[in-house]
């Protein structure tokens, strides 16, 4: 007979974490270094005991909410490139479903986090105790059931030896770039604490390799002829790229064959150096040159992106009679979308073969299309210094205004991450990453209370440059608690918040598609109309970040924010600049349209006129197929 250790299901999951391992192009890393957790009834007996006894080399972390615990698992997962993750533990009931909008958020944007919450008691022999659904029809079922469409894998653990299939499992979905995402294990609480006789080789240490698949050689080849017929090329460059640490490859590529790059929410600083010509945030969000780019392209070279509905502008925005697609990607069903050439390989080694194959075949740049690309390129710079940098007399600094003086005090090496709200679509349009200066946004799922638990994250990632949370008043007052955990663990983060009353970006399009402002302002309820019109609230934010061990500053000017900015570089501890920002002055639109509809039927003339507008722009979208 093999071997044995007689642990529980607890100590043995957390001896088997501690000696899981990733490993891409020779270089490896501890897959998962660390559990955030809270416990309760369901997992403070079971997964504490383990953590306690057994838990030295997978240090805990005491955050303050479930969902930002999640959050912050996938700001790390995203800065380590998706090699490693951190594992969360919560407690049965409102604890485990406090997770799932945070598993929500890690699946939508493929990063991949574990997760572990209690559960029911699997002998059923307690009857209904705290916390336990009891459903009507389908006695195996618990409130970690929500778990399934947001999770890539899950698993109910109703026996201790179940974990040596569930386990490598979960791993190998943890490490697979195209199936990533939240990993959901529900550990019943009075398994947790059953005992088994576990096979001692399976807590021997075990490496995941996370592979570059290379691309097929007659898709490449086809790739090839799309690349020489076309005149105005495009390259829209997603967040794969990051995660295969492409840039180089990216940048290669666009200036060998003379291709213009536009970047998604997900893919912001894909483009690192000046030789590429940059167009700035693709689709919806971003900006003009980059539209008017895209509404001209007779070839669109996707790099791992899925091309969400803001990227397309609900498939508007390219409306090139003939226009073609090359998908590279290592996901297979994005690869095939929009009726794309799929190129099914990791993002470095398809942008090296691509480049290689483009050189062979004698594809160079086009000058009158170059040319053309950068007279819209200085066009639009030339409306940033004179429309959104500048101070619109007798109003409060504009939203634009701030994205510019934080992207000038940035320095190479910090990062900026943005979430929910107007912020992420002003970075788009204007943040330079070139330099070094990091961007990450989440937008794929639009999670208001992301920032700042993803901001520990990156913070726990990264130990030099700055990480600066760009974050909305709105949002934050969602979820400012995790300033807590980064007091109590000395993480240094440097809050940014745009103060301007409410959910602005949210107002602009009500009013633009609905006709009236309704319900998004932090207002007094007026006694006259009976509704949330009346004075503006008077909020100190500053006085909250304080309180939870933030150094803070209240500013209203430009050379209040630089100064602010340049004295938080300074701080050991957490800091919040809280911004006065105008309420309703928003940075150009891109002209691309998006998909929001109108009221079919209303009394108002206002909304009847938007509903022909809504009607007559739908004639825009197109299927490709």
């Amino acid at each position: 007979m093999p071997p044995t250790t007689r642990l529980t299901m607890a100590q043995a999951l957390v001896k088997y974490l501690q000696v899981q391992h990733s490993e891409r192009d020779g270089h490896s890393r501890r897959l998962i270094p660390a559990i955030f957790g809270i416990f309760g009834h369901g997992n403070v007996t079971g997964m504490g005991q383990a953590l306690e006894e057994y838990g030295a080399d997978l240090p805990y972390y005491h955050p303050c909410n479930e969902q930002s615990m999640v959050h912050t698992a996938s700001g790390f997962a995203k800065a380590k490139h998706r090699l490693a993750t951190l594992a969360c533990t919560s407690s049965i009931g409102p604890g485990a479903t406090n997770m799932i909008s945070g598993a929500a958020t890690a699946t939508i944007n493929r990063l991949p986090v574990l997760l572990l919450p209690g559960d029911y008691y699997a002998t059923r022999h307690q009857g209904p105790v705290l916390q336990q659904l009891e459903h009507p029809i389908s006695g195996d079922v618990s409130v970690n059931d929500c778990f399934r469409p947001v999770s890539r894998f899950f698993d109910r653990i109703l026996r201790p030896e179940q974990l040596l299939t569930a386990l490598p499992e979960a791993m190998r979905v943890l490490t697979d770039p195209a199936d990533t995402g939240a990993v959901t294990i529900a550990l019943p609480q009075d398994v947790q604490v059953e005992a088994w006789e576990y096979p001692a080789h399976f807590f021997d240490q075990r490496i995941w390799r996370v592979e570059r698949p290379q691309p097929d050689a007659q898709r490449l080849a086809e790739a090839i002829t799309l690349l020489k017929k076309a005149k105005h090329p495009l390259i829209i460059a997603g967040g794969g790229v990051h995660y295969s640490e492409a840039w180089e490859e990216l940048a290669q590529f666009a200036t060998a064959c003379g291709i213009p790059v536009s970047e998604t929410f997900a893919g912001k600083g894909a483009v690192r150096g000046p030789e590429v010509l940059l167009l700035g945030g693709q689709g919806t969000c971003g900006t003009p040159l980059a539209a008017k780019t895209a509404n001209q392209a007779d070839l669109v070279i996707c790099v791992g992106t899925r091309l969400a509905d803001f990227t397309t502008g609900s498939q508007s925005v390219f409306q090139h009679p003939e226009v073609k697609f090359i998908s590279l990607n290592v996901c297979s069903r994005d690869a095939h979308k929009q009726g794309a050439l799929p190129l099914k390989a990791d993002a470095r080694e398809g942008l090296r073969a691509l480049r290689q194959a483009a050189l062979q075949a004698g594809i160079k740049p086009q000058a009158a299309y170059l040319e053309q690309l950068a007279g819209w390129q200085r066009e639009w710079q030339s409306q940033i210094e004179k429309e959104i940098l500048v101070q619109v007399p007798g109003e409060a600094m504009s939203q634009g205004q701030l994205v510019g003086l934080l992207n000038e005090e940035a320095r190479a090496g910090d990062v900026v991450i943005t979430a929910a709200g107007g912020l992420p679509s002003d970075l788009l349009k204007m943040w330079d990453a070139r330099g070094g200066k990091e961007c990450q946004m989440e937008f794929g799922y639009s999670c208001m209370g992301y920032e700042i638990p993803a901001g520990l994250g990156v913070r726990l990632a990264q130990s030099t440059g700055e990480v600066y949370v760009f974050i909305g008043d709105g949002t934050y007052l969602m979820n400012p608690t995790e300033l807590v955990t980064a007091l109590q663990e000395g993480l240094k983060l440097t809050l940014v918040i745009s103060d301007n009353c409410g959910y602005q970006c949210i107002r602009a399009l009500q009013v633009a598609r609905a006709g009236h402002a309704f319900g998004n302002e932090f207002r007094h309820r007026n006694e006259a109309t009976k509704r949330l019109d009346g004075e503006y609230l008077d909020i100190d934010l500053a006085a909250n970040a304080q309180s939870m061990g933030a150094r803070v500053w209240r500013v209203s000017t430009p050379e209040q924010v630089r100064q602010a900015l340049r004295e938080a570089r300074a701080e050991t501890r957490t800091c919040a600049i809280v911004v006065e920002t105008e309420k309703h002055r928003y940075l150009p639109a891109s002209g691309v349209w998006i998909d929001f509809g109108t009221a079919q039927t209303s009394q108002d003339p206002l909304i009847q006129k938007q509903r022909r507008e809504y009607e007559a722009d739908q004639q825009k979208q197109r299927f490709h197929y």
